[in-house]
């Protein structure tokens, strides 16, 4: 999922640069959602991995 962060972050540096604005905005919204959903499952996975650690008597 980083991955497709980094390729649409890329594609939106581009088209800024290149000035299709609207393209760029696209893709960098898509960009940050995909960052932070992966941000969100990696505290999620984080979580359940000190919860799984824990012996529960």
């Amino acid at each position: 999922m980083l991955k497709w962060a980094l390729i649409f972050f890329v594609i939106s540096i581009i088209a800024g640069l290149l000035g299709f604005s609207g393209i760029a905005a696209g893709a960098s919204t898509i960009a940050k959602w995909l960052f932070f959903a992966a941000v969100a499952i990696f505290v999620v996975f984080v979580i359940l991995a000190f919860l799984a650690g824990e012996v529960i008597l």
